[in-house]
């Protein structure tokens, strides 16, 4: 169960990481409180996971769901580049998440 409270927390990691594109430096209202609500949500999602998971595995398994994530949606929703380069550390850092969960 922790496993999948800590996958919940990185996918709301993501959203408020994509949320803060649509803040517009807090200044949007709507955008700034769901992104926030996102925050508070991924961090007591993560303290949750953190009851029965290793600190530094979850944290870096948190940090990369939400990175690979955002790397992702940035490609998607906001036409950055996706260079054969970046692609490769996106899966380098994907690698890593599963290496991690792995060896737990």
């Amino acid at each position: 169960m922790a496993w999948a409270i800590l996958f919940l927390a990185g996918l709301f990691e993501i959203a408020w990481a994509i949320g803060l594109k649509y803040t517009e430096g807090f200044s949007r209202p709507v955008p700034s409180a769901l992104t926030l609500a996102a925050m508070a949500i991924s961090v007591v999602l993560l303290g949750m996971a953190l009851r029965t998971l290793p600190v530094g595995t979850a944290y870096a398994i948190w940090t990369g769901i939400g990175a690979v994530g955002t790397a992702i949606l940035g490609i998607v929703l906001f036409q950055e580049p996706a260079h054969a380069a970046r692609l490769a550390c996106i899966g380098l850092i994907v690698a890593g998440i599963i290496g991690l969960k792995l060896a737990s």
